[in-house]
């Protein structure tokens, strides 16, 4: 068994090395040359993938459906019958609460596998297609190598005459567009399986009452702290608890001492809302102590869902914040959702006049995952305050700290890649468990190859910074979520849009900001 893997294992180095094969047999100077040419695409890898167990695969999904629709039935009559107001779990939730919840939930489940099994489906069309592709292109291969013949001794490779001459650019020609069949197969299966790996991941992440593994919550407190969302907005698009901080706090909430899990749960039941007990859980997942829960809880408790929606969470998506409105004189997206609190914008600088980009982004993608940090600057030291320009004083500060924990420029501008990484790993990185580390991007392959892992990390709540270059300089800003094939940018211009993974991939990221901003050169991963 060889515990060495080929370069040609690699799709990517296989793009480029057919790619290159396909130049070199046109510019091919005699027989052997490209005979050797010929060897050296057929040894590449075919693309691989069963189509079988893939059809396999989304044929049980689909055979889930009548037994997610059973399980529907049975939580709708239970939720018509007219629930008396009967607490229940741990936390004490309403019985009425848990049964809608369960209907959502259901319904939930019943979509994942369905869309499950059709992501699957056509991924095996793909793999199929792709494979036939690169069989046709391997066939015709085969046959200009039996055209030429076996290699030309030493003297007969001296000279070439008009017919061999002939048969050596037909057959170069043939071979070219032969390998080029090979490649489109690779492409086409690579782009296939990251369409699916985005579309599975996605659904995985959405399997949020799953991520509580702890055996200190009931099924009912872990259902509903899964579908609690903000107040006053549509909650598929914003859960308070992402699926990664669901599985956080649930290990968190494994390792306390028995005085501080009955002191949590104390907490969690005397909560007035299921969005006060969702944000003591997102407190827990950001890595702070039940002390310091206790405290955030004597700020918010009693306090309105509006209100903390308004206080804990910066970004609100709305239901229509994918609509395609068209493009601004700037070159940037017409729709774009203000970022505010009470008005005040989380913007840089607090009036975007400052080039703390980077600080600026992190303070923000810090408030997104921490209520606790989001609180400190919405409401002051005492949590109780609503007045924005004393948010837009805190807010700078803030900024203007990290910017010089980051070594950024004088006079408020600019942060090189180190400072940038960071002041992610101690702001961001010390809330969701993880280190960040740069990634460059210098080409639209280097961007497409990213992609899953962007989308992975923000379907699991982890923000990714994204860095952005042009005519005028350079930017950064955070990728903070995706649907389908568009990812959600925070601009520290106090904005957010939707942009698609064409625009990531082929430099049209000026729609987040504007055009003289275009090419993505760099993120930030999770590790």
């Amino acid at each position: 068994m060889s515990f060495f893997s080929s370069p040609l294992d690699s799709p990517s180095f296989r793009l480029t090395w057919l790619a290159g094969l396909s130049k070199e047999m046109l510019a091919a100077g005699s027989k052997n040359e490209l005979l050797d040419l010929i060897d050296n695409a057929l040894s590449v890898p075919e693309p691989g993938g069963d189509q079988g167990l893939l059809e396999g695969l989304a044929q049980l999904y689909r055979g889930r459906l009548d037994q997610v629709g059973s399980v529907f039935d049975q939580v709708d009559r239970v939720g018509r019958k007219g629930l008396t107001q009967v607490w229940v779990g741990d936390t004490s939730v309403l019985a009425s609460d848990v049964v809608n919840a369960a209907g959502r939930s259901v319904t939930q489940m019943g979509e994942a596998f369905r869309e499950c099994a059709s992501v699957l489906l056509t991924l095996s069309d793909a793999i199929g297609a792709a494979q036939r592709k690169d069989e046709q292109g391997r066939g015709q291969l085969l046959e200009q190598k039996k055209m030429l013949g076996g290699k030309d001794g030493f003297l007969d490779d001296l000279h070439e005459n008009d017919e061999e001459e002939w048969d050596r650019k037909n057959a170069a020609h043939f071979g070219s567009s032969a390998v080029d069949l090979m490649h489109a197969a690779v492409s086409d299966a690579q782009e296939a399986t990251r369409v699916a790996a985005r579309d599975l991941n996605k659904w995985a992440a959405e399997a949020r009452a799953g991520k509580m593994e702890t055996s200190e919550l009931t099924a009912v407190d872990k259902l509903m702290l899964a579908d609690t969302g903000v107040a006053g907005a549509d909650a598929e698009l914003n859960e308070i608890l992402s699926a990664g901080e669901l599985a956080r706090a649930s290990t968190r909430m494994d390792l306390l001492s028995l005085d501080d899990e009955t002191a949590m749960e104390r907490m969690l039941a005397k909560s007035d809302s299921p969005q006060e007990r969702a944000y003591l859980m997102k407190a827990l997942a950001a890595g702070h102590s039940v002390a310091e829960i206790g405290t955030f809880q004597n700020k918010i408790h009693g306090k309105d869902p509006a209100w903390l929606r308004r206080h804990l969470t910066p970004v609100v998506t709305a239901e229509d914040s994918m609509n395609d409105e068209g493009l601004a004189p700037n070159g940037s997206n017409n729709n774009k959702d203000d970022v505010t609190f009470d008005g005040q914008r989380w913007i840089q600088g607090g009036d975007g006049s400052e080039g703390t980009c980077v600080a600026s982004s992190t303070v923000t993608s810090r408030a997104m995952v921490d209520p606790v940090y989001a609180l400190d600057l919405t409401g002051g030291p005492d949590g109780q305050q609503d007045d924005p320009e004393a948010f837009k004083q805190r807010l700078v500060a803030e900024q203007h700290r990290l910017h010089t924990e980051g070594d950024g420029g004088k006079n408020w501008g600019g942060m090189g890649p180190e400072g940038q990484e960071r002041i992610n790993d101690s702001t961001v990185g010390s809330a969701t468990g993880t280190d960040y580390q740069r990634q460059d991007l210098n080409s639209a392959a280097d961007r497409r190859a990213v992609l899953t892992d962007v989308e992975k990390s923000v379907a699991q709540g982890r923000p990714v910074p994204v860095d952005v270059s042009g005519k005028e300089g350079a930017h950064a800003m955070t990728i903070i979520a995706q649907e389908g094939d568009k990812l959600q940018v925070y601009n520290p211009w106090g904005t957010t849009t939707w942009v698609s993974e064409d625009d990531f991939i082929n430099g049209h990221m000026g729609k987040a900001s504007k055009s003289d901003l275009s090419d993505a050169y760099s993120v930030y991963l999770p590790r």
